[in-house]
């Protein structure tokens, strides 16, 4: 059988356990994934985005089908760059659900693509990369909320 691609865009900022799980969930749907980190002008980042490619490329080392890219514009159009046939997102909960199904349905309008949504796993919906951030900044130990290679300054 032969399989698709698909685009993982997020910010990564930074990635956490719950997309690394996402990611390794989906593994046995597609052929590649292409985590992408975007530009998102609604968005400051805590770190530069060399640092979250660093840590997305540690992070996924180990998995031969899976690259970490950099996009600026559209998913879609980044999914025909890559000839990805599948977006993927992870949904922790009915406000994600909501959000994440409006833009699905505008990306099968503009790009013809579709997404696929896996459920985060019940220990990692609560982990997000804002409270990360937020807890980054308050000088929290993140560690069990981070993969082992994302190491903050």
């Amino acid at each position: 059988m032969n399989r698709p691609a698909a685009v993982f865009p997020g910010s990564f900022d930074p990635v956490t356990i719950g997309h690394v799980s996402i990611v390794k969930r989906a593994l046995p749907l597609f052929s590649r994934i292409h985590v992408a980190i975007g530009s998102n002008s609604n968005k400051r980042s805590m770190f530069p985005v060399e640092q979250r490619l660093e840590w997305l490329r540690a992070a996924f080392a180990d998995e031969a089908h899976v690259e970490a890219v950099v996009f600026t514009g559209l998913t879609v159009d980044l999914c025909r760059e890559l000839g990805a046939a599948f977006i993927l997102r992870g949904l922790r909960n009915s406000t994600d659900h909501g959000f994440e199904r409006s833009i699905a349905l505008m990306n099968r309008a503009v790009g013809h693509i579709e997404t696929i949504f896996l459920p985060a796993e019940p220990i990692h919906a609560h982990v997000s990369s804002t409270i990360v951030r937020e807890l980054i900044a308050n000088k929290a130990d993140v560690s069990a909320f981070v993969p082992k290679g994302v190491i903050i300054p």
